[in-house]
C-alpha cells in the first residue's frame, strides 16, 4: 500500500508526461490510500481541465468514477492535530500535510510530485519519478 497524493491520481487517469510512471505505481502496488481531502482535489482537477475545454462533463464523471473506484475502501480522515502538526514544523501546506499524516498512520510511503513536501519529509515522502 501506498498513500497517492490527488496528482498521482490524476496522472494516472488525465494523459500526460507522468502518466505512464503512475501506471507502472498502480502495476508495482495497486493499492491505492488517500486522505478523504483527495476527491475535492481531483474533482477541482477535472473542474480546471473542463474549463480549459480539454474534457467535457460526461468525460470527467467517468473519469471521476473510475478514480473512486481505485480509491475505494482506502479513503481515510486524518486527525487533525497531527496535521497542524507536520504543517508547522515544515512549513508545507495543511493540505498536503494531510497526505503525510496518512502515510504515517498507516506505516507507508506517501507519493507526490511535489518536490517541496517530499523534501520535507524525505523519511515519509517520494518523488513519483523515484517511486
Amino acid at each position: 500500500m501506498i498513500v497517492a497524493d490527488v496528482n498521482l491520481v490524476a496522472y494516472l487517469y488525465l494523459p500526460g508526461m507522468h502518466s505512464q510512471l503512475a501506471e507502472r505505481i498502480l502495476l508495482r502496488d495497486p493499492e491505492w490510500a488517500a486522505p478523504r481531502l483527495w476527491r475535492s482535489e481531483f474533482r477541482n482537477i477535472l473542474a480546471t481541465y473542463m474549463k480549459q475545454n480539454l474534457l467535457s462533463l460526461d468525460q470527467a464523471r467517468a473519469i471521476l468514477s473510475c478514480a473512486e473506484a481505485l480509491m475505494a475502501d482506502n479513503e481515510y480522515d486524518v486527525q487533525s492535530s497531527a496535521v497542524l502538526t507536520l504543517a508547522r514544523a515544515s512549513g508545507c501546506s495543511a493540505y498536503d500535510c494531510e497526505y503525510i499524516a496518512l502515510a504515517e498512520f498507516l506505516n507507508v510511503q506517501m507519493v507526490s510530485a511535489d518536490a517541496k513536501l517530499c523534501k520535507a519529509f524525505p523519511d515519509r515522502a517520494v518523488e513519483i519519478s523515484s517511486a
